[in-house]
Parts: C-alpha cells; structure tokens; sequence
C-alpha cells in the first residue's frame, strides 16, 4: 500500500504544527493539515508554502462530528497521524474509521488505557491490510526504542526507571496539562518489588540529577503506557518508575498540593480547571529555561553477572523539547512512505524502529544524548 497522501489531524496544533513542519520537506507526497477549524490550517499552509517540497492542502475535520468517517473517506488519505488529544476518555472511532476506509493510523496518545487496549483492533485491521499505531511519542515510542537498544548489556534487568522534565519556557499545550490534571491526585498501578502496587498521580516527590546543563529537576508520579508495558515486554523485571516534572518548584510543588487535595476527595478532577491553570502557568512563562530532559536509568547484572547501571540521558536545548514527542511519529511515517514499514495490524508503539533511526530523525535539532556506565 502506497502511503503518498498524508492527514494531520490537529496538523496547527502544538504537536501536530510539528509533525506538518517535519514532513512539509518531503517531495512526493500531499500533506492534509486538518482540524476542526480551517483558519488556522490555512495560515500554517501559507507559512510553509514558500519552502515546502510536499503539496500542501487543508481540511476541516472534527472527530467528534458524526459524518467524520465520511468526510475521511473523502479526502481519500493514506495515513492519518492523530495529534489531537486528550487522549484520555477518548474511545476508537479515529483509528476504526481508518480501518473503514482503509488507511494506515499513527497517534501520539500517551493515555495509558488508550494505547495498551488499541490490540483490541488487530483482526479488523489486519483483514483491511492497514497499520495501526498508538502511542507514537516519547512514551513509550522514544522511550521503548531506547530501553530495547541497551537491554542487550544485561543479561538480568532488574529496574526501569525512567523521567522526563521539561523546560518552564517551552511552549505547552492545554491537552497534555488536562491530561495530568486528570490522575492527579488518583491510584496509579505500577510495577514496583515484584507485584502490583498503587502510587498517586503527582505524588512521591523527588528532585533527580541529570547533567549540568538540565540540572537537578523535581519529579512526581505521572501514569503512563509504559507502566504496563514494560512489565509484559520484560518479565524478569522488578520494578518500572516514570516521573515527570515542573521546572519551577512553585509550580511543581504547588501541583503536588493540587494531588493532595484530590487525593483526600475535595476535588474529584482538577482537568475540568485545564483552561485557568494553564493561562495562570503563563504567568510565569518568563522564569526558568528553555531546556528540557529525559532519563532512563536501567539496573541490573551483565553478562559476566556483575552489577551494571546505564543512564541514558537526552537533553533539548533551545526550546526544542516540544518536538522530542513528535519523533517516533515522524520516523514511522517516513517509514511507510518508502515502504521500509510493511507491517499491518493494530499495536502499541512499542520498539517499533531501530535506535539508529531516532539518531537520525533527531540530527539537526538541538538535542544531545548520550549514555552514563556505572559498574559494580
């Protein structure tokens, strides 16, 4: 299946302008920007119209609409990257109209019910031939990728634990904050000794050291697919751990009080206060950095059965990091346009590309990685 016609649904939104962006340079192919209002597509099309080697063309489409299937088949797509969240209590109709009318499916959902249950549309896409991708992001697209790569060192992994903090100056999206304000405050199940057990959305604070460029970053409980994920993809495991984190303690420790004001129920759902929580945050736009991070640090013995600890450290300078989300998605699409990717069937965004591929996707951008070893 040729994949020439390309549909970014939210294309002008904070990701989605990225993705539109990263692909406009590809020759040969047309991309959709889609939305539910054309205004804002058109302006970003006539922005890049003056570089871009793709065809550019805009498209109002809204996902909630009931004729949104119909309107899809219209445009007659060949993949649809779906950039439009919160993707938490959003159900399949995207990726089941895709498989309707036949076209190849990416998200960048982190939602961790979202991604961990779109298996449950594998038969219907492998009888339609498509590809259905969720979670396509820094977690657990990037985050996957980067653990299967270094897993080959250990001959026993033991802990996953993993973060991602931010820039205070890097430009934020109202989705992803309703998307933590969701489970702030809320059980989280995670993998933790050996057995299930709960921790609290934004909670179990703790400041972690990356490097000294990022500096040291507080970190709090954030649900993610990975927590369930890894655990299945690495059964000797014993414990899986993501936190994320707000550069400025203000905020961040003001979101932790947040947590626990839901956590003894005087909030049920802090996410319906999404709009006025992210303009108050802007108020302090001015203070920190531009530079984020992600760490992964993985534990265990070698091959020669000694104790190993890698930290694998990534950090965006220059207010880059909002793109870092955009990558797998990126990659995956550019694999489908030049046929490397012939798979088909509905699955999580789990090692689906080679290290090497997101080394090469990431050059030119201000972002550096490299890897820490710790023996004995």
């Amino acid at each position: 299946m040729s994949c020439q016609r390309i549909l970014v649904l939210g294309g002008y939104g904070n990701f989605g302008k990225r993705i539109t962006e990263g692909l406009a340079a590809t020759a040969g192919i047309t991309l959709i920007i889609a939305g539910r209002r054309n205004a804002p597509a058109r302006q970003l099309q006539a922005q890049l119209q003056a570089t871009a080697s793709a065809q550019l063309e805009t498209a109002e489409l809204d996902l909630h609409a009931a004729d949104f299937e119909a309107r899809l088949s219209a445009l007659k797509p060949d993949l649809l990257i779906h950039t439009g969240g919160p993707f938490q209590g959003q159900d399949y109709r995207v990726p089941r109209a895709c498989i309707a009318v036949g076209c190849h499916y990416i998200d960048l959902a982190d939602d961790r019910r979202f991604v961990c249950d779109i298996s449950q549309l594998d038969a219907e896409a492998r009888a339609t031939g498509v590809l259905i991708v969720s979670g396509a992001s820094s977690v657990p697209g990037l985050s996957s990728c980067v653990i299967a790569h270094h897993a080959e060192q250990f001959s026993r992994l033991d802990d996953i634990d993993f973060a991602i903090a931010p820039g205070n100056q890097a430009e934020r999206g109202e989705a992803t904050v309703r998307a933590i304000l969701s489970y702030t405050g809320h059980p989280i199940t995670v993998w933790q000794d050996s057995r299930w057990q709960q921790v609290y959305g934004w909670m179990s604070l703790r400041r972690l050291w990356f490097d000294d460029i990022i500096g040291r970053r507080p970190l709090a409980n954030v649900d993610i697919p990975d927590l369930e994920l890894l655990p299945a993809a690495y059964p000797e495991v014993r414990s899986v751990r993501f936190q994320a984190g707000l550069e400025l303690g203000l905020l961040h420790y003001g979101m932790g009080l947040m947590a626990t004001v839901a956590r003894i129920g005087l909030v049920r759902n802090w996410a319906r206060w999404s709009k006025p929580i992210v303009r108050a945050s802007e108020w302090f736009i001015r203070w920190g950095t531009d530079i984020g991070g992600m760490q992964i640090n993985l534990r265990g013995l070698d091959h020669q059965q000694q104790p190993l600890h890698l930290k694998w450290l990534l950090g965006a300078t220059d207010g880059i990091g909002p793109y870092i989300p955009t990558l797998s998605a990126l990659i995956l699409t550019r694999q489908l346009i030049s046929g490397e990717l012939g798979e088909c069937g509905a699955k999580p965004c789990m090692n689906l590309f080679p290290f090497e591929a997101f080394e090469q996707e990431a050059q030119g951008l201000a972002i550096y990685h490299r890897l820490e070893v710790h023996r004995g």
